[in-house]
Parts: C-alpha cells; sequence; structure tokens
C-alpha cells in the first residue's frame, strides 16, 4: 500500500494518460447541457463538448458542487494509500475546495484510518494540473504526506499560467464581462492575454492576432524563466489542436523542458472562454 494517493478534480486538465501512470484520482465535475447532466470527462469529452457548445443558443451551466463525488474519490483512493492528499481548483473560483473539505468530514466515520488533507490550489486549469502531477511524483517516489504537501505548495509558489482567448462572446454571454468589451473586442479584433497568479486573474496584454499572441507569450515566459534551469510545460486549448501542436513546438525549440505535453482545456471551464483559447502552464525545475 502507499503512503500517499492524490485526489484532483477534471478542472486540472491532466491528459488520461499521466492520470494513468500516477494512479491519480480525478472526480468529474458536472455540467448542464440543455437540461442535460453531464460528467466531464466521463459522459462527454472535451472534442464532443465544443462542438455542441459552437452551435448552442443557450450556454450550459456547471452544477453546483456536491461533496459525493469528494466522498467516492477518497474511498477509491483509501483503498490503495495509508492518507490523501486532495487538490482543487482556488477557492474564489468555485464550491469545490468546501465541497472537498465537506467529504472529508464525512470520510471520518468510513474512513477512520485514513489521513485527508485538502490544499486550496492558488492556481487553475494546467496549473493545477502541473501541481498534482509535482504531488503525485512526489508521493510515487514514497514521500509521506507532509513532505508531498510541501512539494505541493512550493510548485503552487512557482507555477506561471498565460492564455489567449480567441472570443470575448461566452464570456460576455456568462455574464462575467459587459457587452461593451465584446463590442471592444469586435470592433478591433484583440485576443487578450490574462495571467493566473495566486488566484488573482488579470489581463496583461491585448495583442489582435492569435500569432501575435503567442509571441507575447513566449516573451512572457522568458522574463518568468532562470537561465539555464529546465522546465516542465503544459500547453493547454480549447478546441484548437492545430495552434497548439504550433506553440509546443515553438517552446521545444526556445526552451530546455524536462517535460512538455498538450492538454485540453477542461468544459467546466470551457462553458465561459469559449473554444479557440490557447495557453500555457509551466515551471522551472530546482
Amino acid at each position: 500500500m502507499k503512503k500517499v494517493a492524490i485526489v484532483t478534480d477534471t478542472t486540472a486538465c491532466i491528459p488520461q494518460e499521466q492520470v494513468t501512470k500516477y494512479d491519480i484520482e480525478v472526480v468529474p465535475v458536472q455540467l448542464i447541457f440543455e437540461d442535460k447532466a453531464y460528467r466531464d470527462g466521463i459522459d462527454i469529452s472535451p472534442t464532443e463538448f465544443y462542438a455542441l457548445l459552437r452551435q448552442a443558443k443557450k450556454l450550459p451551466t456547471t452544477s453546483a458542487s456536491s461533496p459525493d463525488p469528494y466522498l467516492e474519490a477518497y474511498h477509491k483512493a483509501g483503498q490503495k494509500a495509508k492518507s490523501i492528499l486532495c487538490l482543487t481548483e482556488p477557492s474564489r473560483f468555485s464550491a469545490m475546495f468546501n465541497s472537498a473539505l465537506v467529504a472529508k468530514q464525512m470520510a471520518k466515520s468510513t474512513l477512520p484510518n485514513v489521513t485527508i488533507e485538502v490544499l486550496d490550489c492558488t492556481t487553475a486549469a494546467a496549473g493545477q494540473g502541473l501541481v498534482a502531477l509535482a504531488a503525485a511524483k512526489a508521493a510515487a517516489s514514497g514521500k509521506n504526506l507532509n513532505e508531498v504537501m510541501e512539494t505541493a505548495k512550493n510548485i503552487m509558489e512557482r507555477v506561471s499560467l498565460f492564455a489567449t482567448l480567441d472570443t470575448l462572446h461566452y464570456l460576455v454571454k456568462s455574464g462575467r464581462v459587459p457587452q461593451v468589451a465584446a463590442l471592444v473586442n469586435s470592433l478591433l479584433k484583440i485576443k487578450p492575454i490574462f495571467t493566473l497568479n495566486h488566484a488573482e486573474a488579470r489581463t496583461v496584454a491585448l495583442p489582435r492576432t492569435i500569432p501575435s499572441a503567442m509571441k507575447r507569450m513566449l516573451k512572457m515566459m522568458e522574463k518568468k524563466v532562470v537561465k539555464g534551469q529546465p522546465l516542465l510545460v503544459a500547453v493547454m486549448h480549447a478546441d484548437a489542436p492545430d495552434k497548439a501542436v504550433t506553440l509546443r513546438n515553438r517552446i521545444a525549440s526556445q526552451f530546455d523542458c524536462t517535460e512538455l505535453f498538450i492538454t485540453e482545456f477542461t468544459p467546466v471551464m470551457g462553458v465561459h472562454t469559449g473554444p479557440g483559447l490557447l495557453g500555457v502552464a509551466f515551471y522551472s525545475e530546482d
């Protein structure tokens, strides 16, 4: 039996092969599309979701987080490890952190000999995925729960995330930005780049094309990287695989990467950003 098992959710955008390799328990977040419920990554794939989203007259929604899926994940993880570390996206973005905490309390009666800790991640999407993967690698190396938690916290402090949006249409429809922003976006054809740092999202550049946005993100990466230190990188995309391959290839030619993979942007967040998002999450090795 392992010392530590890792639990996270589908917002972490971890490729299935990585989930399998490191035996991570992934909680599926639920989507409501035309009055039908889908479990993210189980009942609907990102490719299927974005195809439906492009034609949808009414935007899908995400359901309120329930402790039950976390409790189920804890039971699965508790069968193979003495302790569990659960990582959720920032609590300011969703109720998943609170649901995971409630599930932890519920598990005390059914998993009395399993220690469970829940961490509120300070990054999201592929950034959260990199944190979860680092924790899973630490667990696989035999580290105990405290050591795995310290690894996760350390990586949280070091992960950077940049992403560009192809359109503001979906953010406007979801009520996340005002209509005037969409009008400016439409007139100027802006592809805004945003960053996420310590659970604070903000816009950092306003290029007018995706190729320009790629160049800007690469320059931002250069400023963040300490010369000579190799990177671990996740390129994420929302139904834009060709652009993701282009960005991955440019990163591979420009930086020393010990790990570099492409992952699909979770539909749970894609509800608000729409298709066409392209981004990168990364951190330098010690």
